[in-house]
């Protein structure tokens, strides 16, 4: 059973989007390169990260991001060069701040206008009819006793 799994584990390793090429010999720039890659989105494949995609557009982006790297730019400063050049649609956890605020806002007020309506709602009903110890109210006893004299 463990050969049959080493087995598959070795002929799925192909199967990941880094070529031998494109790896850096710095194992810690690569190890940089490998993290960034998989934070910036393939924009051909939309829902895969650089890192896992097949698409030339995503083999372009992980060499590009491996130049910038060893020209000396810091992590952050790769991910805004994609994001101007792409636009936050390339990143694969949108920013917090600016316009996305209120996106990621959203759901959050929404509970809190929900419950709101919900609480208000329940407020302004017609309150419970009063109803005696024997489970009649005012107006039931009244009646049954009209009934009860006939």
């Amino acid at each position: 059973m463990k050969r049959l799994l080493l087995i598959l584990v070795l002929l799925a390793s192909p199967v990941w989007a880094v070529e031998p090429h494109e790896m850096l010999a710095d194992p810690v720039l690569e190890a940089r390169a490998q993290e960034l890659d998989s934070k910036l989105r393939c924009v051909k494949c939309q829902s895969e990260a650089i890192d896992s995609s097949n698409a030339d557009w995503a083999a372009d982006a992980r060499v590009l991001v491996r130049e910038l790297l060893t020209d000396g730019y810091t992590d952050e400063e790769v991910l805004d060069f994609f994001v101007v050049r792409y636009g936050e649609f390339v990143l694969m956890e949108p920013r917090t701040g600016g316009s996305n605020m209120l996106l990621w806002l959203a759901g959050p007020l929404m509970l809190v206008f929900g419950l709101g309506v919900g609480w208000a709602t329940l407020r302004r009903r017609n309150p419970a009819v009063a109803v005696s110890k024997d489970g009649l109210s005012a107006d039931e006893k009244a009646r049954l006793d009209e009934i009860m004299r006939d």
